[in-house]
């Protein structure tokens, strides 16, 4: 499981890399308040060496402190790397590779993870920042079947967006229909389940990280609990986002 899911995740990484190094400005505005292209490069760099330090060093990691400005801060910080390209690669490919050989779980910013679910939750942010990069770019991409990562991570987070939003998770199953990019029906819960979203795979990823208004999106809604989870869905740790 995580060979593929590495694998997935370098290739989501390469991508997003080919789309950056062919641009001369970084400072181009992203739809994120205040972020350029390369704050959102030196985000994922700065991630991905804190995913390192709670590998290699618990204790370190969890004695850094959480100010409400520490994404925005270490972001900035980062744009004046002069090699930010490079040094994002190689942080990367170091996570990778420890990803590759780490056993149990990894502390984090939220609850603790499996190296399966610290790769996936990498993919994740690379897809979701690419996506910003590409609509500073103006730039479509093509969905890949790499969004079921996305999308599975989306919906394994209901209970922790709920605890985010100041409410209690629900006891009720939900259950997920997606058509992934190449038709293919992606399902999780039971078929049975009283509450249902269904809708495009893309959608579904926009809807859990925030990268599109509910109003902009394909989705469908069944159910009480359904509905009260669209608006707040979020894939990603840390407080609830502003959302597009």
């Amino acid at each position: 499981m995580i060979t593929q899911v590495l694998a997935d995740l370098r290739a989501e990484s390469q991508e997003l890399d080919d789309l950056v190094a062919a641009q001369q400005d970084w400072t181009i505005p992203t739809p994120a308040t205040g972020w350029t292209i390369a704050h959102q490069i030196a985000h994922l760099m700065w991630t991905d060496r804190a995913a390192i330090l709670a590998i290699t060093d618990p204790e370190g990691f969890q004695a850094q402190p959480l100010t409400p400005d520490l994404v925005d801060k270490t972001a900035e910080e980062g744009t004046k790397d002069p090699k930010l390209l490079t040094s994002w690669r190689e942080a990367r490919e170091e996570l990778a590779s420890k990803l590759e050989t780490t056993q149990g779980k990894i502390v984090w910013f939220g609850p603790p993870m499996s190296p399966t679910s610290m790769a996936t939750a990498r993919l994740m942010e690379t897809w979701a920042h690419g996506q910003d990069v590409a609509d500073a770019l103006k730039i479509e991409r093509k969905p890949t079947d790499r969004l079921k990562h996305v999308a599975h991570l989306g919906v394994r987070t209901i209970g922790f967006a709920f605890l985010l939003n100041g409410k209690t998770p629900p006891t009720e199953e939900v259950r997920v229909e997606l058509i992934g990019p190449n038709g293919d029906l992606w399902t999780w819960g039971p078929e049975d389940a009283a509450n249902r979203i269904t809708g495009p795979a893309l959608d579904f990823c926009f809807l859990v990280t925030q990268r599109r208004n509910r109003k902009e999106l394909n989705l469908q809604a069944q159910g009480p609990v359904a509905e009260e989870w669209m608006p707040i869905a979020q894939a990603f740790a840390g407080p609830p986002g502003g959302g597009r």
